[in-house]
């Protein structure tokens, strides 16, 4: 509860930025005055109204009697209603529970369901895992010519590469080459195998140094491309439902940041390294990590989905969004990723 504001300033508050939720127009206090219970003269009303404005909480867009909220009175609201709204909505569960076990399936739709419940601009990543480490390495030949690695990180992600080389491998060396790698690398991070690790590494594999080279530079390129962040979106042309978007460069930016994703990757980075974090974010106007959208509110909350693996759900709308609806329908959607991920990687019955 903000101390800063009077019972009836909070409601007062309250009432204009519900009011401009839906209407998109600045509140005055004759609107107030009628639709307020309990009753308020206009006179009182036009009092509070000018304290609130005073205290930085609404401001007055044109010459208009009416106020809209600031940035300030939208960070009110939202703290208010994350504080004490913590509802179920029911409506995308059967959805995100469909007969499916492809993630990336499960991902798409819920960018689908979250543009058609919300009308706004949505994004849900990939699951990543920021702390990616070896599990095991398993060398294996191919045929004279190629032997294949297989390389099992963090979050049970396997992953194979085919390596060329120009000699047989007896089964014994290739065992050898196991023992050495997995004692070895169990359980690093690609940032922990340096220079130093490297070079011992070839020294105690001796004339079968190059096929250990070759290992190395598999794994570092497939934890890079596990780092190479998908992110499925939909619903960037809501954002022309909203003049305050549309009238000006401010969906352009919004529709280029959603074709080019870079930003949105930024967006997802940011929102996955508060270690802390797995609630529910609000960023409103300039608080948002990407300039593109400094006119717009960006609300935003992380899922795990297996050991480690942690991805992010994000909506993009003006800063009269419906922070209720949205707020309710992430959680449920952050709930329903993360049941998944409790009931196991057991495939669905057939």
């Amino acid at each position: 509860m903000n101390t800063e504001l009077s019972d009836r300033q909070h409601m007062i508050l309250r009432a204009i930025i519900q009011n401009y939720l839906e209407t998109g127009e600045p509140v005055g206090s004759r609107t107030l005055s009628k639709s307020m219970e309990p009753k308020l003269s206009s006179a009182t009303i036009r009092n509070e109204m000018a304290d609130l404005e005073d205290m930085g909480y609404i401001f007055q867009p044109h010459t208009s009697a009416g106020r809209i909220p600031s940035d300030k009175g939208y960070r009110f609201y939202v703290d208010t209603l994350m504080a004490d709204k913590e509802q179920e909505l029911d409506e995308l569960k059967n959805v995100m529970l469909e007969k499916t076990d492809k993630v990336e399936r499960v991902l798409k739709q819920a960018a689908k369901v979250l543009a058609a419940n919300t009308n706004y601009a949505t994004m849900v990543s990939a699951p990543v895992n920021k702390r990616n480490t070896l599990k095991f390495i398993q060398l294996s030949q191919v045929d004279v010519e190629q032997i294949v690695a297989v390389i099992v990180m963090s979050g049970n992600v396997i992953k194979n590469k085919i390596i060329d080389v120009d000699e047989e491998f007896s089964n014994e060396t290739l065992l050898k080459l196991n023992m050495l790698l997995n004692t070895t690398l169990n359980g690093m991070s690609i940032e922990a195998i340096n220079l130093g690790l490297i070079a011992r590494l070839k020294e105690q594999a001796g004339i079968h140094s190059k096929v250990i080279s070759d290992v190395l530079d598999a794994v570092a390129d497939i934890i890079q491309v596990e780092e190479d962040m998908e992110i499925y979106t939909s619903g960037a042309t809501n954002v022309f439902k909203y003049p305050e978007l549309s009238d000006n460069q401010s969906a352009q930016e919004i529709i280029h940041a959603f074709e080019e994703k870079q930003q949105l990757a930024e967006l997802v980075s940011d929102t996955l390294s508060n270690e802390e974090s797995h609630g529910i974010q609000v960023y409103i106007g300039d608080e948002a990590p990407m300039k593109s959208m400094r006119d717009c509110s960006v609300v935003t909350a992380t899922y795990e989905l297996g050991e480690g693996m942690r991805g992010t759900i994000g909506i993009i709308g003006p800063k009269r969004m419906d922070y209720e609806h949205v707020m309710r329908t992430l959680k449920t959607l952050q709930n329903e990723l993360d049941e998944i991920n409790r009931k196991g990687n057991s495939p669905p019955p057939s």
